[in-house]
């Protein structure tokens, strides 16, 4: 397939501060070169300061659009023209589309991304089966509750630290989701039918989840949302007591496939060659 503009140089972006652990760069280079468009996809470092005139720069620049990172996902969301009913609902947006008048369009892809990814990794898994524990109430855990929320979920028990952060997201989010005290993390796990890290805990640098899952179904599906390292000292858990285990490097892949899509107008596949580039990096 080849660029449906060809005489224009397509640009794009990962916005953030410091952005240059992204792998975003790799996953729409490789994209823009499979597809046959001529184009590029950069890093720009924005301190937050700048987050306003950054983004409003981009129709004169001759970007397309852009990603973002923390911490701009939550202020763009006062900057741009126009929120998608899914961001809005997130309340935070991961990428910016400059419209053909220059306005520009907030979505978040984050949902998306993580229910393609346990798809694809669990092609039976449904929402509804039973009760899902969702660790964390950051921004990241109100995307994956969205997705699970427009799946069908039931039944979602967020544990956070902080209780008050999950008791309010159990009342905005409704019915669905109820809040559990950290120290009874043990008793969220009782019958549950999936396990969601959401938080930082196992990422590079960081401390291991304290979470024992003695408790948990062998059955259980336990997903991680952070892909580096691929492994996490929760999945190694889960993988040596027999339970399915999903990374989060599928998340990182199929959130950025509509995005690419709203951008140069052509839905990427996410190919196990793709894959195996993103892996050799992490």
């Amino acid at each position: 397939m080849t660029a449906s503009h060809p005489d224009r140089f397509l640009l794009a972006g990962v916005m953030g501060d410091p952005v240059m652990h992204s792998r975003s760069p790799l996953l729409h280079g490789y994209w823009l070169a499979k597809y046959g468009l001529t184009g590029a996809y950069l890093p720009l470092a924005i301190k937050p300061a700048g987050l306003r005139a950054a983004l409003r720069a981009l129709p004169a620049l001759g970007f397309a659009g852009c990603n973002l990172t923390i911490p701009h996902k939550e202020a763009a969301l006062d900057i741009v023209d126009r929120v998608d009913p899914v961001a809005r609902r997130i309340g935070a947006m991961n990428c910016v589309v400059v419209a053909a008048d220059g306005s520009l369009d907030g979505y978040n892809y984050d949902a998306f991304g993580y229910i393609e990814s346990v798809r694809e990794a669990q092609p039976g898994w449904r929402a509804d089966t039973g009760p899902i524990v969702v660790i964390g109430a950051g921004g990241s855990a109100r995307a994956v509750v969205v997705g699970l929320i427009d799946e069908g979920a039931r039944d979602i028990r967020v544990v956070n630290r902080t209780l008050a952060r999950a008791q309010a997201l159990a009342r905005e989010f409704g019915e669905a989701v109820s809040a559990v005290p950290w120290d009874e993390r043990a008793r969220a796990l009782n019958g549950a039918a999936m396990l969601i890290n959401t938080t930082n805990q196992g990422m590079s640098g960081e401390p291991a989840l304290d979470l024992a899952l003695d408790t948990l179904p062998v059955s259980a599906l336990v997903s991680d949302i952070i892909y580096i390292p691929r492994e996490t000292p929760l999945l190694a858990a889960a993988r040596a007591r027999g339970n399915p285990a999903v990374n989060g490097l599928g998340m990182l892949i199929h959130q950025a496939r509509p995005a690419f899509k709203a951008w140069f107008g052509i839905m990427p596949e996410a190919t196990a060659e793709l894959r195996a580039r993103i892996e050799a990096t992490t």
